[in-house]
């Protein structure tokens, strides 16, 4: 490929081809993973010190079920508005603002002094944290080639899994040197020093930065004539049209109601309900994230795989409903264990068919929402949020009420089979701006 460069006011007829290209975007994914971790370590945090938490301020199971879903709750809630505000002004500024906000508020979260304290932290703390998910995909859209997307949001979501299997062992550990308070405040700190090295080097596309070359660039744009531009307004007309939209969204409401057991009662399962000692319960709490982190990455390389194969919908909504259905399964079989070592491995087996599907979700999002991307993924994860502030309630109430461990898993399984279905009516290859009757 020909292109124009100038060079000290001249300019050079210069081919590409013959140039190696720079690879500044596995830095922006290194960045992005780097992020995916932090949300989870500090969004886990207060599960694995929930027993203590509990313990100190003398909680019942409903309470911590409230302060679980603060979190939830303005997560869901803010999560358009964070996606709207990286799609409007770019990730470097508002990925900066979110880990900022974020980090502040994990921090306090060591000054509270009882219910109504932590829950109002919790719900700023999830206010701050919205947006992380939809502005990691929005950049992979700016700074990814389509076939690598859903690798590169895999990886992202190895992120999240490394935070997540990092979290108990550490928290446990932490918590019986220093306490829970002091660790929350460590958790918060590692959030400013990200803030820092992503606002120096990031830079909202790959046009604007020093250390792409033309030949990458040429590579991420593969055959587009320049980065998808800024949304200057979110389409709510073009939105509320898009059956696309719709079943997103309720499938992600019910893959976002089976995640928050794990990133909520899971310890406090593993102790009270199975029985394991402290350090049983930091392994098995974290084995299903490592076994999650394996699923991304498997998942990614599915989806692109069979995307570049020419079997975009099989790569989307049909791993997607695969994936989902042998979730519910597992779920169900966790319910009917009697061994404790097998309810726990069948756990983690039941996170890893759900997290080979998380790939391929935002891979859709990416698909449908284009130059909407932050945005679309924006109101996908806030459904599926909003199911996860029922679910820590739904819980607590299940456990209080009837003192029963294994309903929630059959509650769980039915929500998942729920998404199967909802996948069915999924169609990635219809871009927002094609909803018949509305422009882009």
């Amino acid at each position: 490929m020909q292109v124009i460069k100038t060079t000290n006011d001249a300019f050079v007829l210069q081919d590409v081809s013959a140039v190696s290209p720079t690879r500044a975007r596995y830095k922006v994914l290194s960045l992005l993973v780097t992020l995916a971790s932090l949300t989870y370590l500090d969004r886990l945090c207060i599960s694995a010190a929930a027993p203590a938490i509990i313990q100190e301020f003398n909680f019942t199971p409903v309470q911590m079920g409230y302060i679980f879903s603060a979190f939830t709750l303005t997560y869901a809630l803010f999560e358009i508005p964070s996606g709207w505000l990286g799609d409007r002004f770019g990730t470097r500024k508002a990925l900066t603002r979110i880990v900022l906000w974020w980090s502040a508020f994990t921090m306090l979260t060591g000054a509270v002094v009882g219910f109504w304290s932590l829950f109002f932290v919790r719900l700023m703390f999830g206010a701050g944290e919205a947006g992380a998910i939809p502005n990691s995909a929005s950049t992979v859209a700016r700074w990814f080639p389509v076939p690598q997307r859903g690798r590169a949001m895999g990886g992202v979501c190895v992120g999240h899994a490394i935070g997540a299997s990092l979290t108990p062992p550490i928290v446990f550990l932490l918590i019986g040197l220093q306490g829970w308070r002091l660790t929350f405040v460590e958790f918060g700190a590692l959030g400013f020093v990200w803030c820092l090295v992503w606002y120096v080097w990031f830079r909202d596309t790959p046009e604007e930065h020093p250390a792409a070359n033309d030949a990458e660039i040429n590579i991420i744009r593969s055959g587009l004539a320049a980065a998808p531009a800024h949304s200057h307004s979110i389409p709510w007309r073009t939105f509320l049209r898009s059956k696309n939209i719709f079943f997103l969204c309720a499938m992600y409401f019910a893959y976002g109601y089976s995640l928050y057991f794990y990133i909520t009662w899971l310890p406090t399962y593993l102790l009270n309900a199975r029985g394991f000692t402290i350090a049983s319960a930091g392994f098995f709490s974290a084995l299903p994230w490592v076994c999650g982190a394996v699923a991304f990455l498997c998942g990614g390389w599915i989806t692109d795989r069979l995307v570049a194969l020419g079997h975009r919908k099989l790569a989307r909504c049909g791993l997607g409903a695969f994936g989902l259905t042998m979730s519910a399964v597992m779920l169900v079989c966790v319910a009917l264990a009697e061994n404790n070592i097998v309810a726990a491995s069948l756990i983690a087996a039941a996170l890893f068919f759900q997290f080979l599907t998380t790939p391929a979700v935002w891979a859709t999002c990416m698909d449908i929402g284009r130059g909407h991307s932050g945005v679309v993924t924006g109101t996908v994860n806030t459904f599926g949020n909003l199911a996860g502030t029922i679910a820590p309630i739904a819980f607590g109430y299940i456990l209080q009420k009837w003192g029963s461990w294994t309903i929630p898993f059959y509650l769980a399984a039915g929500f998942l089979i729920v998404g199967v279905v909802m996948w069915l009516f999924i169609n990635p290859e219809q871009p927002l701006e094609e909803v018949p009757g509305v422009g882009a």
